[in-house]
């Protein structure tokens, strides 16, 4: 990017030139990165997931979710909503009678796995409901209409759900009541309610890299930087794109900000941006004048960012550094079907073996296709400098300590051995105690603030009763996580002697 051209500052632009046209001078800009030869490929037809009915509702998400264990894809259902969930070895032609999670009653709009447990899925739908899923490990047999808890806030279809990066069983959801609300899944209830912050639809929603503060695109044209639970707007900025179309906010690792946007021209365009002063862009770049909402997905590890545009038949990718022009364009995967949404896979479910930096799942019309990018190395050993440690699967909170005020960083894993799925804890909602809401807590969200009644006997009696099993719940909980853990500890002892 920039190629051949010396940055003007601050707010430089530069149109992110066609790869071919380009490739002599191209070599010399991204010289130094060690992902200049990242190359994308498509797997061979009996390893995609055929006959697909992906679902066709006009709304601007992924479509897909990934993890280490299972590919989850929103697909057309009459009266309601569903979305298949696929263990990942399980290719091939899906058969129609498949199960579905098929709880909702409108259309699914958004899915979210869980970065704590692989066996739990959150969804947002036009019911106006959030719902939270435990999928058995092996996938399921029979379709699963209950789910574990159903969130209700919402006066309007949710279009947004994302899990929080580092604190255990706490959800975000975005409606279109342009209300956010963030839930402790653990209890069902919502806990903080930012329902005065927008005044339009909210695009898309991103947590920072330690989950202590969120970032918004709005069809306002605004991005905000917000704190959730000081329930205050830290920055923002208007007109971050100008043109009507669609944008996307995501935080980087270090605390800036990618968005992705029209221009008034209706060329596409890319900006990076410092939350401490966001009057001029560190990097703006026109791109191409197709009209697909670019998706971004973000690496954090190796500061790669992939652009998937709705409806396109490509993907694009760009490194991220500190250096001008900020914003290096790497390369294109093209490919001869446009996409209908992408799923992205996160790190420990990438075969570090044959060097793969990313793994996308490209939605079809009728089909889910695996494209895997990957750095091509002579050597057969471990290559530590593309895969530093990793976010683990370990949460680094308690939902309480997170909504106390406590911060904490993703706890890390070496992906040296390949990574290894430890057991799954069921999840587990325990409904509080009504008298023992904090009406402090919860002085912008009328949802939670239940009439206080007269504290009688017994009341009193009922409360000691489930002190008493919320104490022996806690005993039998923490008896089980010390079981998961020497079973994980088993588990990698006869993967290295299997080895």
């Amino acid at each position: 990017l920039g190629l051949g051209a010396e940055s003007r500052g601050q707010g430089w632009r530069q149109r992110v030139p066609e790869p071919r046209r380009y490739r002599h001078t191209m070599r010399r800009v991204v010289r130094q990165s060690k992902f200049r030869h990242v190359f994308g490929q498509a797997v061979k037809n009996d390893q995609c997931y055929d006959d697909i009915r992906v679902s066709r509702v006009t709304w601007d998400s992924s479509f897909c979710a990934v993890n280490p264990r299972f590919v989850a894809i929103i697909v057309d259902a009459s009266g309601g909503g569903a979305f298949l969930v696929l263990p990942l070895h399980k290719t091939g032609r899906i058969d129609k009678s498949y199960p579905t999670v098929c709880g909702h009653t409108g259309p699914v709009l958004d899915i979210d796995w869980c970065p704590h447990n692989d066996q739990v899925i959150a969804s947002g739908s036009e019911d106006c409901t959030v719902m939270v899923w435990q999928i058995p490990e092996n996938g399921l047999t029979l379709s699963l209409t209950e789910p574990v808890v159903v969130l209700e806030g919402h006066s309007k279809r949710v279009g947004i759900v994302a899990w929080h990066p580092t604190a255990r069983n706490v959800l975000l959801s975005a409606g279109c009541d342009n209300a956010i609300i963030i839930w402790n899944v653990g209890t069902g209830e919502a806990l903080i309610n930012l329902d005065d912050m927008h005044v339009d639809v909210i695009y898309n929603v991103s947590w920072n890299r330690n989950g202590s503060l969120i970032c918004t695109a709005s069809k306002d044209k605004k991005v905000r930087i917000i704190d959730p639970r000081k329930q205050e707007i830290v920055a923002e900025k208007e007109k971050t794109h100008e043109g009507a179309r669609p944008m996307r906010a995501i935080f980087l690792a270090d605390g800036n900000i990618f968005t992705t946007g029209f221009s008034r021209m209706s060329e596409r365009q890319l900006a990076l941006w410092n939350p401490k002063n966001m009057e001029e862009p560190i990097a703006l770049h026109e791109m191409d004048t197709s009209n697909g909402v670019l998706l971004p997905f973000y690496d954090p590890d190796t500061n790669i960012i992939y652009l998937c545009g709705k409806g396109d038949s490509s993907i694009r990718y760009f490194e991220i550094t500190d250096e001008s022009p900020y914003v290096h364009y790497l390369n294109t995967f093209s490919s001869k079907e446009p996409q209908r949404g992408m799923g992205f896979m996160p790190k420990r479910g990438l075969d570090v073996n044959k060097c793969e930096i990313a793994r996308f799942f490209k939605l079809h019309e009728r089909k889910c296709e695996p494209i895997i990018m990957t750095v091509p190395r002579k050597s057969d050993l471990f290559q530590d400098d593309l895969y530093p440690d990793t976010a683990g699967p370990e949460a680094a909170l308690e939902a309480e300590e997170w909504f106390e005020g406590k911060n904490a960083d993703p706890l890390l894993i070496s992906l040296k051995h390949g990574y290894i799925p430890g057991k799954n804890r069921d999840l587990k909602v325990v409904k509080k105690n009504i008298l023992d809401n904090k009406p402090a807590a919860n002085k912008k969200s009328d949802l939670i603030n239940a009439p206080k009644k007269a504290a009688d006997a017994s009341d009193t009696q009922n409360e000691a009763k489930l002190d008493e099993i919320l104490k022996e719940l806690k005993s039998i909980k923490d008896t089980i996580t010390n079981q998961d853990e020497r079973i994980s500890k088993l588990e990698q002892q006869m993967a290295k002697i299997a080895d």
